[in-house]
């Protein structure tokens, strides 16, 4: 049995700072020598204190991949935290996380098994491995315009009609807080002998507040990956990737890292890291808790101005809705007959309140461990005041109409790997025209995200004219180099 560690404990900001008291004369990178050399321009701001651990490797800092010292130390009090056997801190975002998670487990050719509104480090890191990816779709949620999360039963299907699929790659919570019956999809995923991957961006906090979903560890997944800077309080970039050596080879998973990450990682992030997991190991619970309770008021008050609704718990229960993370607030605006980017503009400029996202019925608040009484005001009384001031604009019959009377297209053909879509000869072609070609860039349609094509799939008559029947409605396409969609990037 492993000892229990010291939670108080900050093994690498404690080395950094040794190092900056000792005196150290720096002849070593970053160039501007503890601040020394940096224009004021941006010095003045940063702070002499803060730049004074802007440090390189040295033996006494450890190395983020051969981490055998302080950051090792570190890494274990995150592992022991979590309840996960190794974690590794990550500095390029969870995108470097899922690239390893996916590099780790699926080579040129292997299945994996994904959502079809995978984020695009999800595509990415299957472009990157060569793998051919297995799409499954999420549950639709019309009134909201937006994707929830894939069922069991779902999961179930395609592993049926993929048995040799190396594992299932599951995103969960979603963007939008809500959680999926993760339990038993890991359960059926292990049934098959298959690796659970989890896209955790969204759920750093969810082993510390009441109520909240189940993590992912605790679902019993291999690997996950978590945006430390998301919700709680390590800095931009920072993230953890968690896993268990079950099913895991944990030494190709630290070489996958190694290829994904900078050899010269910001001391002052991975500090930030270090710090992040202190707090939440002292004080998390109280942080996450009083959040949670701030998410419900707000929520509440909100539901009860005209023209506005904020979804809660009484969605549980709907396909693909098996729990909701409350803190993050979404508000459907369609009521007011505004779109979200429109309501998006309004907050911040008209009211200096700036969203997380926007998509085309909704805007999406994230309340974290920094937000307080005032903040969650501030927010409801700009909702409240725009809501008497703007609205009417919109009619929105003509989009739900498109979804009520057109049947779904079926899933296109995966003719080659998207990583072979991606590096072959391309050229652009009228979309009309386009049917029967491999397309060669992501197709998506906002509500609700889920791409129509991906890389390497055979172009139907039926999606061009589904496409075209949402472009007459007004919805918003993502991914493809023309926005307009009049051509199409084809594979040669």
């Amino acid at each position: 049995m492993l000892p229990v560690l010291d939670q108080t404990d900050t093994p690498l900001l404690a080395a950094m700072n040794h190092y900056v008291t000792d005196g150290v004369v720096p002849f070593h990178t970053p160039g501007h020598k503890q601040g020394k050399g940096m224009h004021p321009r941006l010095g003045e701001i940063i702070g002499r204190d803060a730049l004074a651990l802007d440090l390189a490797l040295m033996a006494e800092l450890d190395d983020l991949h051969e981490a055998h010292g302080c950051i090792k130390d570190a890494q274990d009090l995150a592992a022991q935290l979590y309840g996960a056997e190794y974690s590794f801190f990550v500095v390029n975002g969870t995108t470097g996380g899922i690239y390893a998670m996916i590099l780790t487990i699926a080579g040129p050719g292997d299945k994996i098994i994904v959502p079809r509104n995978a984020h695009r480090s999800i595509i990415g890191g299957i472009i990157l491995s060569g793998a051919i990816p297995v799409f499954i779709h999420p549950e639709v949620d019309n009134e909201l315009g937006l994707a929830m999360g894939v069922t069991p039963q779902t999961v179930e299907e395609a592993i049926r009609k993929h048995p040799d699929a190396k594992g299932v790659l599951i995103i969960n919570p979603t963007y939008y807080g809500v959680a999926t019956d993760l339990k038993t999809i890991v359960d059926i995923i292990h049934k098959a002998n298959m690796v659970a991957l989890v896209d955790e961006a969204h759920g750093p906090h969810l082993m510390f507040g009441d109520g909240l979903p189940v993590q992912a560890l605790d679902a019993g997944a291999d690997m996950c990956a978590q945006s430390t800077h998301k919700i709680i309080g390590a800095m931009t970039q920072c993230s953890l990737l968690h896993c268990r050596a079950d099913r895991i080879s944990v030494p190709r998973l630290k070489a996958m890292l190694q290829l994904v990450q900078s050899t010269s990682p910001n001391y002052i992030l991975l500090a930030s890291l270090d710090v992040a997991r202190m707090q939440m190991a002292t004080e998390g619970r109280s942080l996450v808790n009083k959040a949670i309770a701030l998410s419900n008021k707000v929520r509440d008050e909100i539901n009860r101005i005209p023209g506005l609704y904020c979804f809660g718990e009484e969605k549980i229960g709907n396909p693909g809705v098996y729990s909701l993370d409350p803190t993050k607030i979404t508000v459907t605006v369609k009521g007011l007959g505004l779109k979200g980017a429109e309501v998006e503009r309004i907050l911040r400029h008209d009211y200096k309140v700036q969203v997380e996202l926007s998509d085309m019925y909704n805007v999406l608040f994230l309340i974290t461990l920094g937000d307080g009484e005032e903040e969650a005001r501030i927010m409801v009384d700009a909702l409240r005041d725009m809501a008497v001031k703007y609205g009417g604009k919109n009619d929105f019959t003509i989009i739900n109409d498109v979804y009520s009377q057109i049947e779904y297209p079926e899933m296109p053909e995966q003719v080659l790997s998207p990583r072979q879509a991606l590096y072959g000869q391309t050229r652009m072609v009228p979309f009309t025209e386009s049917a029967g070609k491999i397309c060669a860039e992501i197709i998506t349609f906002y509500p609700p995200g889920i791409p129509l094509l991906c890389p390497g799939e055979r172009i139907s008559g039926d999606v061009i004219e589904y496409c075209r029947k949402l472009q007459d409605a007004g919805l918003h396409i993502s991914g493809p180099e023309d926005y307009l969609l009049q051509t199409v990037k084809v594979v040669e």
